[in-house]
């Protein structure tokens, strides 16, 4: 009877990783059918204006399939967070663009050609530096293997990895990892990790053990949206919670 029971049990994990490998290709081949951008590159007249009594969030996105995910993330940040206090933009490599774009999520993509496209003289804005001053705290999510490689060895070749090169420490910055178990138990990844975390202190939200795309048990897939958000959100009202007991203690 219990190893009747066993079978059952797996076959019926079967069906739900089947089930699940197949609605995640057809999420990103709807993606990848879907137009890239129909808007010109961001030039100099772009607005970085702050928002008072807001909290400002740069997420970035590299070339994961976990960035699938987004959508659904930048939703429950805002469920978590104080309502009407989150302002969200996102920056985006060249890879991540294979699985997510504009037209699809309804928000800017930050992206190279708008660095590029944004200074032409002297005196104009740089992108990455005006993001760097326009956010409070930023997410990665997902932070592929590459992307890892070249912050932990400070390369800086595309808008994201020039943001995070520019980083102010003393904001905090969060990744969500995102790879194949054999890329996360590499010993390098452990290295640039260390990196990340004691160097840089930037602030780890682990991956976790799940069946991968691969169809392999292990660890590597993003952490789920709602740990991501929650550890993130703790940050945002811990902000408004310190500014609310200041505006108490002032009107006193």
């Amino acid at each position: 009877m219990a190893q009747m029971e066993d079978e059952i049990l797996s076959s019926k994990k079967a069906r739900v990783l089947e089930n699940d490998c197949e609605q995640l290709s057809k999420d990103v081949s709807s993606e990848k059918q879907e137009k890239r951008r129909e808007r010109p590159p961001f030039d100099a007249n772009h607005s970085f204006i702050r928002q008072g009594g807001k909290y400002h969030l740069l997420v970035g996105i590299s070339g994961s399939v976990a960035c699938i995910r987004l959508k659904e993330l930048i939703v429950e940040l805002h469920k978590r967070c104080p309502p009407n206090r989150l302002v969200i933009r996102i920056v985006t490599t060249e890879a991540a663009k294979h699985f997510v774009n504009e037209n699809t999520l309804g928000q800017a993509l930050y992206d190279d050609d708008d660095e590029w496209n944004m200074w032409n003289n002297r005196g104009d804005p740089v992108l990455h530096i005006e993001l760097r001053k326009w956010a409070d705290a930023m997410l990665i999510a997902p932070l592929d293997a590459n992307s890892m490689a070249k912050i932990a060895n400070g390369l800086c070749d595309n808008l994201l990895t020039c943001v995070v090169r520019a980083w102010d420490p003393r904001k905090p910055l969060f990744f969500a990892p995102a790879m194949n178990s054999a890329m996360w138990e590499n010993p390098i990844t452990y290295q640039q990790r260390k990196i990340l975390k004691d160097l840089l202190r930037y602030k780890e939200i682990p991956p976790i053990e799940k069946e991968l795309m691969c169809g392999e048990r292990g660890y590597g897939a993003m952490a789920t949206v709602q740990m991501i958000a929650s550890i993130v959100a703790s940050d945002v009202n811990n902000r408004f919670a310190v500014y609310s007991d200041s505006n108490a203690v002032s009107a006193s």
